[in-house]
């Protein structure tokens, strides 16, 4: 595993091995990293940040620290890479938007004092829809990121730059954040592995926020093992964060390791009939809906007891879901006045503080979310609370209701995790309602907060399809089993070569992407 193509296409537990076991340091698999994102990232352009002299000393840091004989823990000296909406002491910390153009914070989020405190090495931050605004990240102020199974392609939003990192061998695992399903979509269209979490298992503090009651952090990785075990990593209450839940974290990648072992016996798995079933089949692609009811015939043959499940109000996820959010954000995002730090523009001495407010507003937010902040704010507006906020907030209750109804019948949701494969870059950047529906999947688990994983289930015109585990409240790790089963049921030595032929080249197109 002493090659940089080697290292890069293996899994970040295989990672954690080797360097427990003596066979690399960190200081060399960090380096490995860091020259495919220099050969590479021009390419895709997965990363905002990277310091690889910080990197490097960290990884030194650590290569140190074991050389002494302490003890460390499993994640030390493993890189990986953060959304640019998790705030870091020092690094430069954008949400992906001009209005925190070269804002280093002075302190650490929880979940990256977390990783720290674990001992993984920052590579980078990676690429973002603007305040976490988007399915394709074509939001970014900064840059476009292209997927890396064809670089003409969206890698998904709003994590798409975390996505691409991972899916490209530029980062072994990555942080994302899921509002409405920014982790499991573009994990979906980049053939990964992502989790959201139950709402609350994994502190908010120092997110930069943009919908209070529905913004979660998760894993974006190679595979379940990998994700159950950078969760674990981040998970657990968090005083700092007023909605984070006190409760013990379940054993996640013990989980992951007995769904590897593929007895589903007893399970009960119920197929939303509202997301891709019977009769609603529009716009939905057949090749997506034709690999996840193989995927599920894998389930059923590893002993699960497969029914349809109908829940109605699911259809209305997408509306309730774009003013509950907007109208959070329009309250979130009236904090970026110009004052206090990032942006200030106008401040010659001849304007007042309102108009100096207004043009740093206008020169700092870009479309997408100058869109939502105005449809929120009317949404809030005096004699139209109750008709949209209010309305919203009701149908999230009978989104909710159909959650726990379900429970009472099966063990786990499932559905595709995008209606479609990664669409073409640019083609649904002037039709906002196209984009909005990449997450007609995502919505419903998101307004519940309950949690949801997205597993690759194979291809769809040589693209990934991804499909969606949904469980009740706290039982993520009755995802990772079931997602763990998916994984090692489907065909070993296709899923690898999928992996491996993306992270040795960097790049894999529709034309010569494994099958």
């Amino acid at each position: 595993m002493t090659t940089t193509e080697n290292i890069t296409s293996s899994s970040a537990a295989d990672l954690s091995q080797a360097l427990q076991a003596g066979e690399l340091s960190s200081v060399e698999v960090t380096r490995a990293y860091l020259d495919r994102i220099a050969a590479t990232d021009g390419t895709i352009g997965a990363y905002l940040h990277v310091d690889a002299d910080a990197a490097l000393e960290a990884a030194g840091a650590v290569d140190a620290a074991r050389a002494r004989g302490e003890e460390l823990g499993p994640l030390a000296g493993v890189p990986m890479a953060l959304k640019d909406v998790v705030v870091t002491e020092g690094v430069p910390t954008t949400s992906g938007s001009k209005i925190l153009e070269g804002w280093r914070p002075p302190y650490d989020a929880t979940l990256a004092a977390r990783l720290k405190a674990a001992g993984t090495v920052l590579l980078g931050k990676t690429n973002m829809d603007e305040f976490a605004m988007g399915s394709s990240t074509e939001n970014s102020a900064y840059k476009v990121t292209r997927n890396p199974w064809d670089t003409d392609r969206i890698p998904g939003g709003s994590s798409g730059g975390s996505s691409a990192a991972v899916a490209a061998g530029l980062a072994p695992w990555a942080i994302g954040t899921d509002t409405g399903g920014s982790i499991r979509q573009p994990a979906a269209v980049t053939g990964l592995v992502g989790h959201k979490p139950t709402y609350g298992s994994v502190s908010r503090y120092g997110l930069i926020a943009f919908s209070s009651s529905l913004d979660q952090a998760g894993p974006m990785t190679r595979t379940v093992l990998d994700a159950a075990l950078l969760h674990e990593a981040v998970a657990g209450h968090d005083p700092l964060d007023s909605t984070s839940i006190d409760s013990p974290v379940p054993v996640l990648a013990e989980s992951a390791r007995r769904g590897a072992e593929g007895d589903l016996a007893g399970l009960r798995v119920g197929v939303v009939t509202e997301l891709g079933g019977d009769g609603h089949t529009d716009g939905y692609e057949p090749g997506v809906l034709a690999r996840v009811a193989e995927a599920v015939a894998l389930l059923e043959g590893m002993g699960a007891e497969v029914r349809q499940v109908s829940c109605p109000a699911f259809d209305l996820a997408l509306p309730a879901y774009y003013l509950i959010a907007p109208s959070e954000a329009s309250s979130n995002l009236a904090r970026f006045d110009g004052v206090r730090y990032g942006l200030r523009a106008g401040d010659d001495g001849s304007r007042d503080l309102d108009e100096v407010m207004a043009l740093t507003r206008e020169q700092g937010f870009g479309p997408e979310v100058k869109r939502r902040i105005i449809l929120g704010t009317y949404a809030l507006s005096s004699g139209y609370y109750d008709a949209y906020y209010g309305q919203a907030q009701k149908v999230r209750t009978l989104i909710t209701r159909d959650f726990t109804s379900a429970w009472d019948d099966v063990d786990v949701l499932v559905s595709p995790t995008s209606p479609t494969v990664a669409w073409t870059l640019g083609s649904r950047v002037d039709d906002p309602i196209a984009m909005y529906a990449a997450d007609l999947c995502t919505l419903p688990a998101s307004l519940a907060g309950v949690p949801a994983i997205s597993v690759p289930c194979g291809l769809s015109d040589g693209l990934p399809v991804g499909f969606q585990i949904m469980a009740p409240a706290l039982a993520d790790d009755r995802c990772y089993r079931v997602a763990a089963a998916l994984e090692a049921a489907q065909d070993a030595a296709r899923g690898h070569a999928l992996l491996a032929g993306i992270a040795t080249t960097g790049i894999a197109t529709k034309e010569n992407a494994p099958s």
